[in-house]
């Protein structure tokens, strides 16, 4: 009785676990360690279902070992099927995650791009920005003299003072400090005091400093290509050679436009460097200096130009005699006829100093090449020449040397005070460009490759210099 009651125990037993989810596997061996009251033996799994457990007290030893077996085998396939199960799924999750992590990626990459180029353009915003509040700095702390002739500089700020220097009008100083009205200024090798009711400073300058001050642009490079646009790919509008200064119009990302004779062009920065040129003080010993050397200029003026008159009235000279020499021998050769006794020359006019006279030779022995081509570099009046290589080769005919270069033309000679004081034979210098003044408004120049020598409207382009060499 009490072995009947020990197996209904153990039953009761297994299926209180089998509803726990427990797999019990059950022996009839006899006794057993376990519950030896009922002779059962029992293995426990996780996962078996009630169906296994229910039917477990009809199983025999054979069965129920052989039943043992094939759930091990259940078992074990069904933990292999969810481990690839499982792997598997991971790996498509991992792909899914990327894939969406790639989409993501290319749908970020077109905004990335704009707020880079966007980024990109504020910052260079910004340091124009930055660049033109220096440059506006800078200019504020300027002294312009706004006078109709000049100002003088004293040693004190008071009309005491002794005179060092003249500020003429539009010039520049840098402001040091004010005292009592007097602006204490550095200008050029000038340091004193100028009067402030005749100059402005701080804004007023900013404003005036932009429209008195040059800026200039000189080329580094051999020979620098001008283009019509602002890109290596744009058709090359003109060529200038090293050294040479152009006026810059305006200033861009990387290129700046410059004025060439061609018309308005673009440069690269890289090629050129850039300045802000202003007129400055001219100090007592300067002023002497230059009144001297332009003493000097205009009596080397006077000498070649009674040199080149000379030459002009021997060629005069010599020309009258070929033909009179032609004419002799033409009539000789006539017989029978009357010989008749032809006139002698007139005598060539004396020699004059006045400039104007022989500047109207100059202008004469130019104008014969009307119509020849333009060449940049050359210097041949017949072949081709540039604009430089022109002037250069027409006043060698009078004994003059002058420099292959329209920049260094603006040194030669003295100034005459601008376009309104030209005199035929005067050097008009333009930026990037030089011609010869012809008279009532007119220039003869090398013009360009297109156009090559010919006469132009004096003022067709702002005028820099007007150079009296004779």
């Amino acid at each position: 009785m009490k072995h009947k009651n020990a197996k209904l125990a153990a039953y009761a037993l297994v299926g209180v676990l089998a509803v726990g989810g427990v797999c019990v596997n059950v022996d009839a061996t006899g006794v057993s360690s376990l519950l030896p009251a009922a002779g059962l033996a029992l293995t426990m799994e996780e996962g078996s279902s009630q169906e296994e457990v229910a039917s477990a007290k009809d199983v025999t030893p054979a069965q129920a070992k052989e039943k043992k077996n094939n759930s091990g085998k259940k078992t074990e396939s069904t933990t292999a099927g969810k481990s690839a199960s499982g792997t598997e799924n991971k790996e498509k999750t991992e792909k899914t995650a990327r894939d969406v992590n790639e989409k993501s990626k290319e749908k970020e990459a077109p905004a990335n791009t704009e707020t880079s180029a966007k980024e990109t353009e504020k910052n260079a915003a910004e340091e124009e920005k930055e660049k033109l509040s220096q440059e506006e700095k800078a200019f504020s702390k300027l002294v312009i003299a706004k006078v109709n002739d000049y100002v003088n500089i004293r040693s004190i700020p008071s009309e005491e003072g002794e005179i060092l220097g003249k500020l003429y009008d539009k010039s520049v100083g840098d402001f040091i400090e004010e005292e009592n009205g007097w602006y204490k200024i550095k200008s050029g090798t000038v340091t004193g005091y100028v009067k402030g009711e005749y100059c402005v400073t701080g804004e007023e300058a900013v404003a005036l400093a932009k429209e008195v001050g040059t800026r200039v642009a000189t080329v580094t490079t051999t020979t620098l290509k001008v283009r019509e646009a602002e890109s290596t790919d744009a058709p090359v509008l003109g060529l200038v050679p090293i050294d040479e200064e152009l006026s810059v119009v305006e200033e861009l990302d990387g290129w700046v436009k410059v004025d060439i004779e061609e018309g308005y062009g673009y440069v690269s920065s890289e090629f050129v460097s850039l300045r802000t040129d202003f007129v400055k003080a001219e100090s007592r010993e300067e002023e002497e200096a230059r009144l001297q050397k332009e003493e000097e200029a205009k009596k080397a003026a006077k000498e070649a130009a009674r040199k080149a008159e000379e030459k002009v009235a021997k060629d005069k000279a010599e020309k009258a005699a070929a033909q009179e020499k032609e004419k002799k021998k033409a009539q000789e050769g006539q017989e029978g006829q009357q010989q008749a006794e032809a006139p002698a020359p007139a005598p060539a006019p004396a020699p004059t100093s006045g400039g104007s006279d022989l500047g109207n030779a100059v202008v004469d022995y130019a104008m014969q090449f009307v119509g020849n081509p333009y060449v940049y570099g050359g210097t041949s009046l017949t072949n081709g020449a540039d604009c430089s290589g022109f002037v250069m080769s027409v006043y060698k005919n009078f004994g003059v040397s002058l420099p292959h270069s329209s920049s260094a033309d603006r040194s030669q000679g003295y100034d005459v005070g601008g376009l309104a004081n030209a005199q035929p034979g005067d050097i008009v210098c333009y930026s990037g460009h030089v011609g010869i003044y012809a008279g009532n408004g007119q220039i003869v120049h090398a013009s360009t490759s297109k156009t090559g020598i010919i006469v132009s409207n004096a003022n067709y382009r702002n005028v820099l210099a007007v150079r009296r060499i004779f």
